[in-house]
This record gives structure tokens, C-alpha cells and sequence, in this order.
């Protein structure tokens, strides 16, 4: 005896479905190349869909650019690289969080706000740290600067 599947108009699904084509492949036939291509299909989303990570990649290649200016060591790099990379992954991480909590609970839910509060939470304090890290990677290149200009200022 064969098990017929709902037809999709039974979920409320029709217009989200994607087509036969356009479904993932599951086990072996999910290919090294369609990880990637998944991978990146998701970077794509969250770069373009995610205001916060706009934001964040526009500080961290202005990061990347005073840094180059000021001609940052291999250890100043690894840190300024590893501290960009925590704040985009944090966002990945509450951005992935908001849309598997919209599709479990589309209605108001206690549990389903704790949820993405705490993992916005998880966002802000990354980048309140990247802010710590970047103050300590920065203010002592930055300051003979200043005190120079502040010098002349008042000389």
C-alpha cells in the first residue's frame, strides 16, 4: 500500500514551494560543488537581505583600510581578521535563528522572542567587543597622531 503525500495547498505551502528542480538533494547527491553553491547562496542572502551586516562588513573593510594605513603587524591582522569574522558569524547565526523561529512559531510566542532577543544579544555583544578589540588594535597606533595634531593646535 502507497502513502500519498498532503497536495500542498493542504499546508498552506503553494506559493512557497520550490519547484522539483529546485529542491536540495539529500545524502550522497548532495555534491561537494552544491555545498558550496548552498553555502554561498546563504552569504548572498545575508549580505543583501541584512541591514546589521551591511553595516558590519562597511566598519570591518574601514577597519581593514585604517589598518592599512597604519601598517598593522601579522598578529594585529589575525586579531582585526578574527574579530570581523565573529560579528558576521554571530549575524549569520541570529539571522538563521529569526528565520527558523518565523517558520516554527509565525505567531507570537514567549519562547519564540527569548529566542531572538538572545541571539540579537549574541550579535550586539560581538560587536561590543569587536569595538574593545578594535579600540586596542587602533588607539596605539592613533595616538602619537593625535597628539601631534592636538599639539600643533595649540602650539
Amino acid at each position: 500500500m502507497m502513502i500519498e503525500e498532503p497536495p500542498p495547498e493542504a499546508a498552506g505551502l503553494t506559493d512557497e514551494l520550490p519547484a522539483p528542480s529546485d529542491r536540495r538533494p539529500v545524502g550522497r547527491a548532495l555534491t561537494l560543488a552544491a555545498s558550496f553553491r548552498y553555502a554561498f547562496a546563504g552569504l548572498g542572502y545575508l549580505l543583501h537581505s541584512q541591514r546589521n551586516a551591511q553595516i558590519h562588513v562597511a566598519i570591518g573593510l574601514l577597519a581593514t583600510l585604517l589598518g592599512l594605513m597604519l601598517g598593522f603587524t601579522r598578529w594585529e591582522w589575525a586579531v582585526l581578521a578574527l574579530t570581523c569574522a565573529l560579528v558576521l558569524v554571530a549575524e549569520g547565526i541570529n539571522t538563521a535563528v529569526e528565520a527558523a523561529v518565523d517558520l516554527a512559531s509565525p505567531a507570537y510566542h514567549p519562547l519564540a522572542k527569548v529566542a531572538k532577543d538572545v541571539a540579537a544579544g549574541t550579535v550586539l555583544l560581538s560587536a561590543l567587543f569587536a569595538v574593545l578589540i578594535g579600540c586596542i588594535l587602533f588607539l596605539p597606533h592613533l595616538w602619537p597622531l593625535l597628539r601631534r595634531l592636538l599639539g600643533l593646535a595649540f602650539a
